[in-house]
């Protein structure tokens, strides 16, 4: 985390403690500090644009160059969409304007980790995918269905991913602790925006059951933790 005001930084550093999953890995105030900090454990940087020593756009350009690949959200009250520009440009995956909210915050920490989650573990997406994450990342991902949950959804892609042959809805509601019917929902979502596809079962009498199966590549994912 680099921010120059020693107050907004704990403020900071307290509201991204909040959110499970997250951990501070280090709170600077100036861009050689930065430099000198950053480790490669560390997966996003929460970065002001204004420093004492520069600019938060300038160290974004110096670390790309010297080969650092970290995530980098803008968390400034920089409003020129030169910046902006020039921000998107530079890779910056987020862009937070001060003031905010906790929850303001929560929500651009929580779609990055949802993103994470998405591509650590996966060897290859098709378009449909790839879509769906920068979607996830950018904030423009439609509103669920109502009485659906994107924690819920979540689980429910973890499951699949890890299961090669894939899963009815029965399966994936044990695994998940969850009815049949709220898991065949959520797996019908998913099915329908081309997440999932669905193979009839067959061998028993009446109505064969649906198995759904990962679209795009069945390998599974990896959950892990974030480090700022």
């Amino acid at each position: 985390m680099v921010e120059d005001d020693p107050v907004a930084a704990e403020a900071h550093r307290l509201y991204v403690e909040r959110v499970p999953g997250f951990t501070v890995a280090g709170v600077v105030h100036s861009a050689a500090e930065a430099q000198r900090a950053l480790r490669p454990a560390v997966d996003l940087l929460l970065l002001d644009q204004y420093l004492p020593d520069g600019n938060g756009l300038e160290l974004c350009r110096n670390l790309r160059a010297a080969g650092h690949l970290v995530d980098v959200m803008m968390v400034t009250s920089a409003r020129d969409l030169v910046v902006v520009r020039a921000a998107v440009s530079t890779g910056v995956v987020q862009y937070l304007l001060k003031p905010f909210t906790f929850a303001t915050l929560r929500d651009k920490l929580e779609r990055y980790a949802r993103f994470r989650r998405g591509v650590d573990g996966a060897a290859v997406a098709d378009q449909t995918e790839v879509d769906h994450l920068f979607a996830t990342l950018r904030g423009t991902d439609t509103a669920l269905p109502k009485g659906m949950s994107g924690a819920t959804l979540d689980a429910v892609v973890a499951v699949l991913r890890q299961s090669a042959e894939g899963l009815s809805a029965g399966a994936a509601g044990d695994l998940l602790g969850m009815s049949r019917v709220t898991a065949r929902r959520y797996l019908e979502y998913l099915a329908d925006n081309g997440l999932a596809v669905r193979h009839p079962q067959y061998g028993q009498v009446g109505r064969p059951e649906l198995r759904y199966q990962w679209a795009p590549a069945q390998n599974g994912r990896e959950t892990r933790s974030a480090n700022l």
